[in-house]
């Protein structure tokens, strides 16, 4: 069954077994961008196998019965391509960007890896070590290991406040049974999506799909969604021997499914969301107390949060703290200028239609839509959300989000013993 989304001039077909087939043409480019979607992240793993989402991720390289993993990475990268994969807390993603002609050859490629992966023992223990020297990376790296430290203590019993990458325990006990047993549970063809765009015919595409994927069976458990509670204000301070403290402070915001979501992007536009806003202004073009200093937002399919990060020196690590409370105490009172709301949802725009120029962008929004609102969103439509949001709606995000009695703050580093 296939049928076409003219607005977004693309064709999906369901294939009998449930897989979706998913390509928008474009005729003027040269190159595909390819993508093996599986609707499944951290979030789905229990306890036991944490990380085992993304530690499949890692084993779906090395090796089939046709290619060893070197075979792997030459069959793209010597016609010139790319060969990527990404593991997240809802969805994983094995991807190649290609000259149009490889096309087949890309699919041919994801496909046998995503079917006919070995887990060969040996194997699986090196890349255990692998993985493991990962998690101690991101722990060696505490501007960025703070933010998973963020997600965790925000949502201490929720799955999306688990780590992606596991721990050091749990990837050291994967067996290959639990990862067949895990693909075969939510690698299932209701969760399947392959998405394609570039120059390239929905038909053919089909074609190749239906031919590599089209006798897999099986259907994926219904996802609990649960409501995703903040663990109120409370704070995780790591002591580390650096020469900055790295911190984040925020709180839970919105699902996708939130309208308030829109509002939320503006405010994180103006407060912290690029150079010109205002805590980047503030705390460093002004001061010159940070080099690392912002926002952002994150939205998943029952929940999401606002985050405020930076990285300062111990010594200036109050003083940037009470700087972020003042200007959200600003936004709390004033809100924003009427400048500075229109400013917003033009860079936004902006910043929306360029993402469009690239075929691997596209591809992601496609995959992401459909994985999350079982459509695809018409970029118009979501450029009206943004259109849509007013003083008011900032004003009522705000007061959830930037209240400091409801906030988590993370930190690591070298800080005062009265920090936090």
């Amino acid at each position: 069954m296939t049928h076409r989304n003219s607005t977004e001039n693309i064709d999906i077909t369901t294939l009998p077994n449930g897989i979706r087939v998913v390509s928008e043409t474009v005729p003027y480019v040269q190159t595909v961008a390819l993508g093996i979607w599986a609707g499944t992240g951290s979030r789905d793993e229990t306890n036991p196998l944490r990380g085992i989402s993304h530690y499949i991720e890692h084993m779906l390289f090395k090796g089939t019965p046709r290619r060893t993993a070197r075979e792997i990475a030459d069959a793209i990268e010597s016609r010139g391509g790319h060969l990527n994969a990404f593991t997240g807390k809802e969805t994983t993603c094995y991807e190649a960007r290609v000259l149009a002609e490889d096309t087949p050859l890309a699919l041919d490629v994801l496909c046998d890896m995503f079917r006919n992966s070995l887990f060969d023992p040996e194997e699986m223990e090196r890349e255990k070590r692998v993985v493991i020297e990962e998690i101690k990376m991101y722990e060696d790296t505490p501007e960025e290991h703070v933010h998973e430290l963020f997600e965790q203590t925000l949502w201490t019993s929720h799955p999306l406040g688990k780590s992606i990458i596991g721990t050091e325990k749990t990837v050291a006990s994967f067996q290959q049974e639990d990862l067949r047993n895990y693909m075969q549970t939510n690698y299932c063809p209701d969760r399947i999506l392959v998405v394609a765009v570039g120059n390239l015919a929905h038909e053919d595409l089909v074609r190749l799909v239906e031919k590599a994927l089209g006798d897999m069976e099986g259907k994926a458990p219904k996802r609990s969604l649960k409501p995703v509670r903040s663990s109120g204000k409370s704070k995780q301070l790591r002591k580390r021997d650096t020469e900055q403290v790295h911190f984040c402070v925020g709180t839970t915001g919105y699902s996708k499914f939130q309208p308030e979501r829109f509002s939320l992007s503006i405010l994180n536009n103006v407060l912290g969301g690029n150079m010109s806003s205002r805590l980047f202004q503030e705390i460093r073009e002004k001061r010159g107390l940070a080099y690392s200093i912002g926002s952002y937002t994150r939205a998943y399919l029952d929940g999401g949060h606002f985050c405020i990060y930076g990285g300062t020196s111990p010594d200036t690590y109050a003083q940037v703290r009470e700087l972020i409370q003042i200007e959200s105490e600003r936004v709390l009172q004033e809100g924003l200028t009427e400048d500075e709301l229109t400013k917003a949802k033009t860079q936004i725009r902006g910043a929306l239609v360029l993402g469009l120029e690239g075929m691997s962008s596209r591809m992601n929004r496609y995959a992401d839509s459909l994985l999350s609102f079982e459509r695809v969103i018409p970029i118009e439509e979501v450029l009206k959300s943004y259109e849509a949001v007013s003083h008011e709606s900032i004003a009522t995000v705000a007061k959830n989000v930037l209240n400091p009695e409801a906030q988590t703050l993370t930190a690591i580093g070298s800080f005062p013993r009265q920090a936090g």
